[in-house]
């Protein structure tokens, strides 16, 4: 008789995950994600003591997918800093439920904007930023804030159907929010 598959601690995080994207966080429960493994739940509630915990792993497996999502940079764009903004709008277009898990969610309660707008996160981002811009790590995390704050709005807009994605208009409105950035910067303005 072969052996039972084993239904590791890994593969209830990646079913948990899956869920959120495809249905939507609140979806995540005992027994769609044993469904979705295709066992009882006992696997579920022997690795995690409680579906919360379970939550919260698929959180983070969420947040790491949406870093490594909006720093692909590919070169698509003129500037890289317009890449990673357009990045975000386009994963709140193209997974709502994984960005209002992310976002519209009280999984980030304890993390500030300034802990997550991190060279952690987002190293490769600050580097090029710092090159581009010609600006210090102050300046830079000031420029990288800014235009966060912007693309986040249209995102969440997006990704709450309130409005329809229109590149061109992305563009524009991330484009002046750099300029304008800058043209602060450079007459020293603190941000």
């Amino acid at each position: 008789m072969p052996a039972i598959a084993k239904v590791t601690k890994e593969m209830i995080i990646d079913a948990a995950f899956e869920i959120a994207k495809e249905m939507g966080a609140e979806n995540i429960n005992a027994r769609t994600v044993s469904q979705k493994l295709s066992c009882s739940t006992q696997p579920v509630l022997y690795h995690f003591k409680r579906i919360e915990d379970v939550r919260i792993a698929a959180h983070k497996k969420a947040v790491e997918f949406h870093i490594n999502y909006v720093t692909n940079i590919s070169g698509k764009y003129e500037r890289p800093m317009l890449e990673v903004g357009m990045r975000h709008i386009q994963f709140a277009a193209e997974e709502k439920n994984l960005f209002r898990f992310l976002f519209h969610s009280n999984y980030y309660t304890s993390v500030s904007l300034s802990d997550w707008l991190t060279e952690e996160n987002f190293g490769s981002v600050f580097s090029i930023l710092k090159r581009q811009a010609k600006a210090d790590d102050r300046q830079a995390y000031s420029i990288f804030s800014q235009i966060f704050l912007v693309t986040h709005g249209i995102a969440s807009l997006l990704a709450g159907n309130a409005i329809v994605y229109d590149e061109a208009y992305c563009i524009r409105t991330l484009s002046h929010a750099y300029f304008g950035i800058m043209c602060l910067i450079k007459e020293g303005e603190s941000l």
